[in-house]
């Protein structure tokens, strides 16, 4: 199995799209006014925003997206107008992290991890071990 595709809400695609494309993400399938398609930059996974009348409650999913260069990601979009609620922080669990929310209040995450987003000192060898 793989994830290669994420899917969120939002209630103005119009806004998602003109949001999502400032962020980098390349627009794929514009199917207005009900769905949008998008290709990251890098890697094969693709995410989609689909139009709801209404919205989740609570935390919701956290979305991440990884960037090599974070830092100076960061420093960019927010020279084209993107506001962050933190700006680059090292985490505990040895990622540095950008969180921000899209305008419909869907949790983003850019951040970078290297090799400890899948080996961390933690990471647990033998699964059937657990």
């Amino acid at each position: 199995m793989n994830l290669n595709q994420i899917t969120i809400p939002s209630k103005n695609l119009e806004i998602s799209l003109a949001f999502y494309q400032k962020l980098g993400l390349k627009l794929i399938v514009k199917a207005l006014p009900h769905y949008l398609r998008f290709e990251c930059p890098k890697g094969e996974a693709t995410f989609s925003v689909h139009l709801q009348d209404t919205l989740p409650v609570g935390q919701g999913a956290y979305i991440y997206f990884e960037s090599d260069e974070l830092d100076e990601a960061v420093k960019r979009l927010v020279k084209a107008g993107i506001s962050f609620d933190e700006l680059p922080t090292d985490k505990r669990w040895l990622w540095r992290e950008a969180r921000l929310k899209d305008p419909d209040g869907n949790l983003l995450l850019l951040y970078k991890a290297g090799i400890n987003r899948k080996n961390p000192p933690w990471r647990i060898e033998d699964p059937t071990t657990n």
